[in-house]
């Protein structure tokens, strides 16, 4: 059992007891200390730093909040555990009697154990497998996440439609500035059409006019907001 795990994760253990225990569930021991739960807490931490780490050096030009958003949704429990389906990890999993024979493990089981994979991949190879382990299986979803980030560039989506459907470009104004030179917040505003939209404060005046330019298109009706707290752009949706 321990050998297929492995050759599914492409990785050679020197030590199977760290495998073993990173596919324990806290139902099939005696004590949760004997279980995987520590090795997610650590796998969590590693695949946090991993994925920063990669978006920081892959993606020079996005901002903080954009490079945020990418990561949030590829260390999302959902992610996670879609690699872990992916994957089959769930059919390596040592579980209580109480959880066997269910149709489908919750989303936070197969989230869990693909954290503690990570952890014993770390804790028996280093940092480097551990990493080259996260970026094969996280890319595609880092790679998808970025073009929903790149779509919802809120200036690009304002100019678009101004030059569609109004006479006019869009102008930033800068409306008030708060705070000391070093790290300073800009109120900024659209004015399109000879109408200023809702101003938006943010840390710096590109992020400031991404919000302002949001706000825009939300009050020309060009903002969908979905019930998973996304935000789709009509003007790219047809």
């Amino acid at each position: 059992m321990l050998d297929d795990a492995a050759k599914l994760l492409g990785y050679t253990f020197k030590d199977d007891q760290i495998l073993s225990e990173s596919l324990t569930h806290a139902s099939y021991t005696a004590h949760r200390l004997q279980s995987n739960e520590r090795m997610e807490f650590l796998g969590d931490a590693i695949l946090g730093y991993v994925t920063c780490e990669y978006l920081f050096q892959t993606y020079p030009d996005l901002l903080e909040g954009e490079l945020t958003k990418i990561k949030s949704a590829v260390v999302s429990r959902r992610v996670c555990a879609l690699i872990s389906e992916k994957l089959g990890l769930g059919q390596f999993l040592r579980m209580g009697k109480g959880m066997i024979g269910r149709e489908a493990l919750p989303q936070s089981i197969l989230a869990g154990v693909f954290e503690s994979v990570i952890a014993a991949i770390y804790l028996d190879g280093g940092f480097e497998p551990a990493r080259a382990f996260i970026i094969e299986h996280t890319k595609p979803y880092i790679e998808e996440a970025s073009e929903s980030t790149h779509q919802q560039n809120f200036k690009s989506a304002l100019q678009q439609h101004a030059q569609k459907y109004l006479p006019g470009k869009p102008c930033y104004l800068v409306l008030d500035e708060k705070g000391p030179d070093h790290s300073k917040c800009f109120e900024v505003c659209v004015e399109l059409d000879g109408q200023r939209f809702e101003p938006a404060w943010a840390k710096s005046k590109k992020e400031a006019e991404q919000a302002a330019a949001l706000a825009a298109l939300r009050q020309l009706g060009l903002i969908e907001d979905t019930e998973d707290n996304q935000i789709h752009l009509k003007l790219f949706n047809g």
